[in-house]
C-alpha cells in the first residue's frame, strides 16, 4: 500500500489513531467512533467495530488510543470521563472491553504502553497526575504528581526503560523514574504556553515538544536540557511524530487553523520540507507506518488517510529566494538568487534525468547576500548639517510684517542653507496670499456685494442696428471703411487692420476711445487708446464670423464712460459708431441680398449705410466670478512638513500667516503642539531670543503665557552634590551649608548670592565686587578667570 494515497470516510471524526506492532492494522478512536481497519494494497478494510454492546456509556468516548507494542490483541483508550479502558481483541464475546481503571478524577488526555514490558501502562490526566497501571494485577500501582494543572502527554523513553517524560499545561517538561514516584529527577521550562505533545527521537536522546506558542522545540536531554533546534509554525501544534530512518525529520499537525500535515527538517526552521494538504479540516492524529515513505492520519473532516511521500508538495520550491531587510542604523541587506556555476555537461545531464519527487534532499536554492552600510561619518555629517540649517533658519527667519517681504526674505534664507523645498513653500505662500503690488488679497466677498455681482453696475446691454434713424435706440454711424474693417485681418486687435488700396484722410479722427463689452467677468482696460489704422475694403453685415469675438468697439469720450458707469437704468448702443463725414448719395442694396458677398463686390467709392438687421446682443445677467480658496493646500503642506519632522517650517509658516491662519482647518491643539515642539527644539540650541519672539507672536494662550512664568535655578550642595529639594540653607544628606559659603569670608550667604557660571564659586555681592576690582582670578584659587559685571 505504498503506491498511491487512499482514504476512507467515517460517520464521525476521530481524535486519535494507533498502529499494531507489524503496521498491518490501524485503530481510530473518538467520541462516537472506535474501529479497527486492515491496511490492504489500495484500500482500507474494516476489521472490527469496538463500539458495540448494550451499554454505550462514556467509556467509549475516547481522547486517545494506544496499541500494545508486544501483545497484538491488547488496546488501551483514554476516556473523557476519567477512565482508562483496556480492550482485549481475543475475547470471544462481542464486547472486547476487558477492564476499566477509574482512578483519575478528570479527563484522561494520554495513554502509553511501555516499550519492552507489555503489562505496563501509564496515563496522564487533566487532574495533574500520572497513573502507572499493572495489567496483571488490574490496578494502579503508582501515582506521580506533577504539581501542575494538567498533564497533556506522557511518553516512555526508548533508550532508558525506567524513564518517561511528561509535558504540562504550564509549559514545563518533567522526567520521571518509574522506581521513584515521589519526585521527578529533571524539570525545565520548555515553552511560554501549554505543551500539547511530546515525542522521543528513536535514535538519539532528543525530545521534541509542541506548544501553543506556535513552535516545535528539540531538546537534548543527554546531560543538561539544551534546545538544539526550534521550528516556527503558523498555528498551535497539536501532534508531532519523528519520521523513521530520518534523523532530522519530524511530522506535525496544527491544533487550529492549519489543515495541512507538515514534515519539517529541523535544520530549516521556517519552511516545511514537505506538506500534505488532503484534509479539509484540522488533523487530529499522525502515525508512521514503519516506513519513511508512508504514514496515516485522521482529521475532524471524518476521514482516515494513508499518505505516500510521492504525493507531497514542496513549499521550499515555491519560496522566493530573494529578500531585503533594513535596520535602524540605515544598513540594507539584499539577498538574490544566483545560478550555480556548472558546466554544460552537468546541465545537460540534469535536463535528461528526472529527479524523483520522493527525494529527501533539500530544494537547493543558492543566494548571495549584499550588505550596504551607511558610513558613520556620513550620518554624523548629515546630522551636523541638519543642525546648522535649523539654527541658520531659526535665526534668519522673519515671522511678522508684510507677507510679501516675509516670504521673500524667508525663501532667500532657506535657499542659502540648501533647503530648496522649504524655499519653494515660502514662494508658494506668497503667490497664494499676496498680490503682485504687495497688497494682501482679501477674503472673497459675498454674493450680496454689488461690486462682484455687477462690476459695471449695468442691468441690461442691448445692441441694435437698422435703417430707421427715428427709432428709440441711438444710431451708431459707421464710415464705409470703418464698417469694412470688421472683415479685415483677424490678427489685428479689435478687427482693425491696414489696407493697401486706401489711406487715411485728414478727416479721420486721430484718437478713439474704445469700450470693450463682452467678457464682463474679466474687467478690461476701458481707456485703452487705439490710433488710426489703414482699413481694408469690404461691406459690413451681421453674418457668421463677424461677431464671434467677445469685444465690440465703440467711440465715446472719457467723461461719457464715467456717466455710463454710474447709470442704474438700461442703456442701448447707438446704431452708428462714428458721425458721417458727408451725406450718403448712393445706398448699396441690403446685405441680405448678398449673403455671401466678398469685400471685392462693392469697389466704388462712397459711403454705405448700415441696414436694419434683426440682430441683438443682450446681456441680462453678469456671471459671478468664482474665487479659489488655497487654504486646503496650505494645510496639507504644513501637515506634511510636520509629519517629516520639519516642525520648524510648519510653525514658522503658521506664525507668518497671521490672521489668515483662521481659514486653515488645523486643530488648535495641533497648532499648540507644533509651537511647543518648535520652542523645545530652539531651547536645545539655546536660541532663547527666537523663543521669546515666538512666544510674543503666539495666539494660543498656553503658549503666549510661557514668558510670564517664573524662572527657577536649582542649586546643589557643593559638599555631596545632592540637589537641594527644600528652600533651606542646610543640605538634607550631609547637613552642611557649604553650598552658600562666601569664597572670601567663608560665611553663609543669607542674602543675595553672586556666583560665577564658569567655576560655580561665589559669595557676598559686596565681597565679590571688592575682590574683582583688583583681581581677575577666582578667589578660591581654582584658576578660573571670572568676570564680574
Amino acid at each position: 500500500m505504498t503506491s498511491k494515497t487512499v482514504f476512507i470516510t467515517q460517520e464521525s471524526p476521530a481524535n486519535a489513531l494507533a498502529l499494531n506492532k507489524d503496521n498491518s492494522q490501524v485503530v481510530i478512536a473518538g467520541r462516537n467512533v472506535f474501529k479497527i481497519f486492515t491496511l490492504l494494497d489500495d484500500k482500507f478494510e474494516e476489521a472490527c467495530n469496538l463500539r458495540v454492546g448494550k451499554n454505550l456509556n462514556l467509556n467509549f468516548s475516547c481522547n486517545d488510543v494506544a496499541w500494545n507494542l508486544l501483545d497484538d490483541h491488547v488496546l488501551a483508550t483514554a476516556a473523557t470521563n476519567g477512565a482508562v479502558v483496556v480492550w482485549n481483541l481475543n475475547k470471544a464475546s462481542r464486547s472486547k472491553q476487558d477492564h476499566v481503571f477509574a482512578d483519575h478524577k478528570r479527563t484522561v488526555n494520554k495513554v502509553s504502553f511501555h516499550m519492552t514490558e507489555p503489562t505496563c501502562l501509564i496515563s496522564g490526566s487533566q487532574d495533574g497526575t500520572m497513573k502507572y497501571f499493572d495489567l496483571r494485577t488490574k490496578e494502579a500501582t503508582k501515582t506521580f504528581y506533577s504539581n501542575t494543572e494538567s498533564v497533556r502527554d506522557v511518553q516512555f523513553s526508548p533508550h532508558q526503560p525506567q524513564t518517561f517524560a511528561a509535558v504540562s499545561e504550564n509549559g514545563h517538561v518533567q522526567q520521571w523514574d518509574l522506581r521513584r514516584s515521589d519526585r521527578y529527577f529533571q524539570h525545565f521550562t520548555a515553552h511560554s504556553g501549554p505543551i500539547f505533545a511530546c515525542d522521543w527521537h528513536p535514535e538519539s536522546t532528543w525530545l521534541a515538544t509542541a506548544s501553543r506558542d506556535k513552535t516545535i522545540k528539540v531538546w537534548d536531554l543527554s546531560v543538561k536540557p539544551t534546545c538544539d533546534y526550534t521550528i516556527h509554525t503558523i498555528a498551535s501544534v497539536g501532534r508531532i511524530r519523528w519520521r523513521p530512518q530520518r534523523k532530522y525529520h519530524i511530522a506535525s499537525c496544527a491544533l487550529v487553523v492549519d489543515c495541512s500535515i507538515n514534515i519539517w527538517d529541523v535544520r530549516r526552521p521556517y519552511i516545511p520540507f514537505a506538506s500534505f494538504n488532503e484534509h479539509k479540516d484540522v488533523p487530529t492524529g499522525v502515525a508512521w507506518r514503519g516506513d519513511p515513505q508512508s504514514f496515516l492520519s485522521t482529521s475532524r473532516d471524518c476521514t482516515l488517510y494513508h499518505h505516500v511521500f510521492t504525493d507531497a508538495t514542496r513549499p521550499a520550491s515555491k519560496a522566493n529566494p530573494q529578500g531585503i531587510a533594513l535596520n535602524v542604523q540605515g544598513d540594507v541587506a539584499y539577498a538574490c538568487k544566483v545560478n550555480p556555476n556548472v558546466t554544460a555537461t552537468v546541465k545537460l545531464a540534469g535536463m535528461m534525468r528526472k529527479v524523483p519527487a520522493s527525494s529527501d534532499t533539500f530544494c537547493m536554492a543558492s543566494s548571495v547576500l549584499h550588505r550596504f552600510t551607511r558610513l558613520v561619518s556620513t550620518i554624523s555629517e548629515s546630522r551636523e548639517h541638519e543642525s546648522k540649517c535649523f539654527k541658520f533658519c531659526a535665526q534668519g527667519y522673519i515671522l511678522n510684517g508684510k507677507l510679501n517681504d516675509v516670504c521673500d526674505h524667508n525663501a532667500l534664507v532657506a535657499t542659502k542653507c540648501g533647503r530648496n523645498d522649504v524655499s519653494t513653500v515660502w514662494r508658494i505662500i506668497k503667490t497664494l496670499y499676496a498680490s503682485p503690488n504687495g497688497s494682501i488679497l482679501k477674503t472673497p466677498a459675498t454674493k450680496d456685494d454689488p461690486v462682484l455681482t455687477n462690476p459695471l453696475n449695468l442691468t441690461q446691454l442691448t445692441l441694435s442696428s437698422g435703417l430707421d434713424h427715428t427709432s428709440q435706440t441711438q444710431s451708431v454711424h459707421l464710415h464705409e471703411n470703418d464698417v469694412r474693417s470688421l472683415q479685415g485681418d483677424p490678427r489685428d486687435f479689435g478687427g482693425i487692420s491696414g489696407g493697401d488700396d486706401e489711406t487715411e484722410t485728414d478727416e479721420t479722427p486721430e484718437n478713439h476711445n474704445y469700450l470693450h463689452v463682452g467678457a464682463i467677468g474679466s474687467i478690461p482696460d476701458y481707456r485703452k487708446l487705439l490710433n488710426g489704422h489703414k482699413r481694408p475694403r469690404g461691406d459690413f453685415f451681421f453674418g457668421e464670423g463677424e461677431l464671434e469675438t467677445e469685444t465690440i468697439s465703440m467711440d465715446y469720450p472719457g467723461d461719457y464712460l464715467e456717466n455710463m458707469m454710474n447709470n442704474e437704468s438700461d442703456w442701448t448702443l447707438p446704431k452708428e459708431a462714428f458721425p458721417l463725414r458727408h451725406e450718403i448719395q448712393d445706398r448699396s442694396p441690403p446685405p441680405e441680398q448678398f449673403p455671401n458677398n466678398s469685400p471685392e463686390v462693392n469697389d466704388d467709392a462712397g459711403s454705405v449705410t448700415v441696414e436694419d438687421q434683426p440682430c441683438q446682443l443682450i446681456v441680462t445677467a453678469i456671471p459671478k466670478p468664482m474665487f479659489w480658496n488655497p487654504a486646503h493646500l496650505v494645510e496639507e503642506a504644513l501637515r506634511h512638513h510636520a509629519a517629516v519632522r520639519d516642525v520648524q517650517t510648519a510653525a514658522s509658516v503658521l506664525i507668518a500667516l497671521g490672521d489668515r491662519r483662521r481659514d486653515l482647518n488645523i486643530e488648535s491643539a495641533l497648532q499648540e503642539h507644533w509651537l511647543l515642539e518648535y520652542i523645545d527644539m530652539l531651547g536645545r540650541f539655546k536660541l532663547y531670543d527666537v523663543i521669546t519672539q515666538i512666544i510674543q507672536l503666539a495666539w494660543i494662550p498656553s503658549v503666549s503665557q510661557l514668558n510670564q512664568q517664573s524662572t527657577t535655578v536649582h542649586a546643589c550642595c557643593t559638599a555631596c552634590g545632592k540637589p537641594l529639594q527644600r528652600a533651606a540653607w542646610l543640605c538634607d544628606r550631609c547637613h552642611t551649608s557649604r553650598h552658600a559659603l562666601c569664597s572670601i569670608c567663608h560665611q553663609v550667604v543669607r542674602g543675595v548670592y553672586a556666583w560665577c557660571q564658569g567655576c560655580t564659586h561665589g559669595g557676598h555681592v559686596v565681597h565679590m565686587r571688592e575682590w574683582f576690582k583688583g583681581n581677575r582670578q577666582c578667589p578660591t584659587g581654582c584658576g578660573h578667570l571670572c568676570e564680574y559685571t
